[in-house]
């Protein structure tokens, strides 16, 4: 824990350097621009073509050719979800969230993208819709939708618990799904496994601390988080264990729910779409 009291004088001109502005990192404007009416527009008269039902403290895969949408849904109570996005033909690249954040910030909802690993650094998903956008951001400082937790896993968990054995923490749900839908072994399947967009959960930092925070998510059941695919995308899900963040996580007062992901075809995209290309830079590291 940080000290309750600063150990070191603070210099003779702390508060001027205290007022100093910040400035963004990565102006948003400079990106390259979203066209959100034209992949709403891309809607009109799609069809589903697959669903796959996420239990309550597990996880489940799916498939998103590039060009299709999908749709993250609380479908029974108000419950948390873990997401992972791999490109289907190349595990190596996946979900970058810190550069994600460094991006568009802690939370995000529609026009935000999701983006992925080096050396690719390219769009994989965008948001195209987001039911929970009223809620802003709170008094407290939290919004939805968060690229600052890593996810709950059972490392932490045996540090926090004395020695506790949990296997069904996040980390693990999605370990264990990406296994099995891959046929590969648990070692080789937790080296693919990410830090997540946690879908529904509101969160922040605590002013005083500026340790992370959760409170219970506003998710009610018909709410969902909509992407568009950038690429062939492979996904993973955890209905994650702490429900609704509500009460301490693995407590057995813990009510956890299910979570749909529903996949939809469109009937033609937005005109000179094409999938998103790998980052441009020539990677010669200055050597």
């Amino acid at each position: 824990m940080k000290p309750a009291v600063p150990e070191h004088a603070a210099p003779p001109d702390a508060r001027t350097r205290r007022a100093i502005p910040p400035v963004i990192c990565y102006p948003p404007e400079t990106l390259p621009p979203v066209d959100l009416p034209a992949l709403r527009a891309a809607r009109e008269g799609w069809s589903r073509i697959g669903e796959v039902m996420v239990p309550p403290r597990d996880a489940r895969c799916f498939e998103v050719p590039a060009g299709h949408f999908f749709r993250i849904t609380s479908v029974e109570g108000a419950q948390v979800g873990d997401l992972n996005l791999w490109n289907a033909g190349d595990l190596n690249e996946r979900f970058y969230s810190g550069k994600t954040r460094a991006l568009h910030g802690t939370h995000l909802s529609t026009g935000d993208r999701m983006w992925s690993t080096f050396p690719a650094l390219r769009p994989m998903a965008t948001i195209t819709e987001d039911t929970l956008d009223w809620y802003g951001f709170d008094a407290f400082g939290c919004s939805v939708h968060d690229v600052i937790g890593t996810r709950c896993d059972p490392y932490t968990h045996h540090l926090l618990s004395h020695g506790g054995q949990y296997h069904h923490c996040c980390h693990s749900n999605l370990t264990r799904a990406l296994a099995l839908a891959k046929g590969i072994g648990a070692d080789e399947a937790e080296r693919h496994v990410h830090d997540v967009l946690n879908v529904f959960m509101c969160t922040g930092f605590s002013r005083d601390t500026g340790q992370y925070i959760t409170k219970p998510t506003p998710v009610r059941p018909g709410d969902y988080l909509e992407f568009f695919a950038e690429i062939d995308l492979f996904g993973a899900l955890s209905a994650c264990p702490w429900g609704d963040c509500s009460v301490e996580m693995t407590s057995p007062e813990v009510s956890c729910h299910p979570l749909l992901v529903e996949i939809f075809r469109p009937v033609a995209l937005p005109a000179g779409w094409q999938p998103a290309r790998v980052n441009g830079y020539d990677r010669s590291h200055g050597l």
